[in-house]
């Protein structure tokens, strides 16, 4: 059994403890978030494991991205005592997190209604597909959700809705879970109660596109999707330099155009009188992108970043994720730490993986302990419950927990 971490007493959550019913992404990542914050996090696992600890492909960084830090308990929920074992478990908690379909936790009495019951000061937080309502018995996935609430259109070219490139909403619901148990932590501590919290795929996805329907609401004209939009500054683009590279480079003031025009040795354009403020440049986009393209097709982007840095004008590489693990900004500010891999062809290997985009008192909050092997903390939980060794001995030989 890996020894558990020493508590941190510089964070905020040290001392709090969270038993979490999660799987795949939006449930833990609340949990993943609640540990980096410094509480005792107990995943409960079914006795074979959580199913992203062997996904492959796209699903492959799942289980170490979003369960470091975290004990691990293996229950069978399926058998009368595994249940058991997992509510006595739950009543212990000041949060208990979970993202199953409706009706599920209920079947096992580990639903907020039969846990408030035991333990009033109980936060239940449930990452869902949808709030309660016509949707709630929907099975949802992230990409479900931004299909059906706009993301996806926004996102590709008009006729080829696109899913976002990273789990957008399972990672913001989660996160949305959290700051709603942060939320009920502190209103316990005025009211002495806990209270259920609940958050959601398609409703995170909605408040991310809540500026696109206030854009309708306000101009009565429809978004656009972001590929074909009507942009709001002249210069806002990724361009193809020399060498086939790309670049974004962009200037989103008059002040900005002026130094765009200055250090790229632009002065006709800068001088021309049709291109004075940033309304005119856009209307003027359709003959100013074309000469902008051939001229700077010419430049590097080695050169044109060096430019771009020195006059302070907003750009950027095109980078794909595996090259950020070379960011120098990542590395010089701790941005991130390395966790041994616990399942796979890779067990036992390093890796790194990013933190929590934040500092506390000047400081990274850091990956905290090691992502857990399945179960390597069940005799230490059930020990603490009060479970004796033949007890633990028992559940084992009857598959009720591992």
């Amino acid at each position: 059994m890996t020894a558990s971490p020493t508590p941190n007493p510089r964070l905020p959550l040290t001392g709090l403890r969270v038993v979490e019913f999660t799987h795949m992404v939006m449930g833990p990542t609340c949990g993943q978030v609640l540990a980096d914050l410094g509480a005792e996090v107990i995943k409960v696992e079914p006795i074979h494991g959580d199913r992203t600890r062997h996904l492959l492909g796209s699903g492959a960084g799942f289980f170490p991205m979003f369960n470091r830090g975290k004990k691990s308990i293996a229950i069978d929920l399926h058998r009368p005592e595994g249940a058991a074992v997992a509510r006595r478990l739950a009543t212990t908690a000041d949060v208990v997190a979970e993202n199953f379909k409706p009706g599920t936790m209920q079947k096992y009495g580990l639903d907020y209604a039969s846990l408030s019951a035991q333990n009033p000061r109980v936060i239940y937080v449930s990452c869902k597909g949808f709030l309660p309502g016509p949707y709630e018995h929907r099975t949802a996935l992230d990409e479900v959700v931004q299909m059906m609430g706009g993301l996806a259109y926004m996102t590709g070219r008009p006729g080829d809705p696109l899913r976002a490139g990273t789990s957008v909403n399972d990672i913001m619901g989660g996160m949305f879970g959290a700051i709603g148990a942060l939320g009920a932590l502190i209103q316990r501590g005025i009211t002495g109660k806990g209270q259920e919290v609940q958050s959601a795929l398609f409703e995170n996805n909605v408040f991310l596109v809540g500026q696109h329907m206030l854009q309708y609401a306000i101009t009565g004209q429809p978004a656009a999707p972001m590929p074909d939009r009507i942009s709001a500054w002249a210069v806002y683009d990724v361009f193809t330099v020399k060498d086939d590279e790309q670049i974004f480079l962009a200037a989103v003031s008059d002040a900005q155009w002026k130094t765009f025009c200055q250090v790229l040795c632009f002065e006709d354009l800068l001088a021309d009188a049709r291109l004075a403020d940033n309304n005119a440049r856009v209307r003027l986009r359709p003959e100013l992108m074309p000469i902008l393209r051939e001229r700077l097709a010419q430049r590097s982007a080695q050169e044109l970043a060096a430019l771009f840095e020195g006059a302070g004008l907003p750009y950027a590489p095109i980078r794909k994720p595996e090259e950020l693990y070379d960011d120098p900004h990542l590395l010089a500010t701790g941005g991130l730490a390395e966790v041994t891999l616990t399942d796979g062809d890779c067990a036992g290997q390093r890796a790194r993986t990013t933190l929590l985009p934040f500092t506390m008192d000047g400081q990274r909050l850091g990956a905290g302990a090691q992502p857990p092997h399945m179960g390597q903390d069940t005799g230490e939980v059930l020990s603490a419950l009060g479970y004796s060794a033949e007890d633990i001995a028992a559940l084992k030989a009857a598959h009720a927990v591992a």
